[in-house]
């Protein structure tokens, strides 16, 4: 989180497109599609053939993918639960601009906190905000393990949970 005062002069400036107007151009409504699992499930697997799919039906969809955010946006943010936090604030934001805009937003991402994606959901309209568990076995992540995080973790290098628990944090 940013240690900068907060300014109290800055004030929402309206504009004279809206939000109804940007959906029926684009004759589709704006949403968020929020899906999280554990490292490995296949998140943003899913995410891009929902993309494709949506694409191959005229919808515009933009995917939000989480290690691809920590090239650009959240590049600063470590792994430790407030830089997760922030993380996750960050693309909520960003995931509600888009679904104002009218697109449909697919953010994937180990979002391992209930508070941090409550927080996101509550930025939208109940309407507009979809969450989708990717509830992959354990063993299936370990499996596929593209990052190599659960050896890591196995090995005692990391700090994370691997239990029933479905939180593959602090790495």
């Amino acid at each position: 989180m940013s240690t900068l005062a907060k300014s109290a002069n800055i004030f929402w400036h309206e504009c004279p497109v809206g939000k109804l107007e940007r959906q029926k151009l684009l004759k589709q409504k704006g949403c968020v599609v929020w899906i999280t699992g554990l490292s490995g499930a296949g998140k943003s697997t899913l995410a891009c053939s929902v993309g494709r799919e949506l694409h191959n039906r005229g919808n515009l969809a933009y995917i939000l993918d989480g290690d691809n955010l920590r090239h650009g946006l959240n590049k600063d943010l470590g792994f430790k639960p407030e830089d997760r936090a922030e993380n996750i604030r960050r693309v909520g934001e960003v995931a509600k601009l888009f679904a104002e805009a009218g697109l449909i937003c697919i953010a994937c991402l180990i979002s391992p906190y209930r508070r941090d994606r409550d927080a996101c959901r509550a930025l939208l309209p109940d309407e507009s905000f979809i969450e989708v568990f990717l509830n992959m076995p354990l063993e299936v992540c370990e499996q596929r393990d593209a990052k190599g995080l659960y050896k890591l973790a196995r090995e005692g290098k990391i700090k994370a949970r691997l239990d029933s628990g479905q939180v593959l944090a602090d790495l």
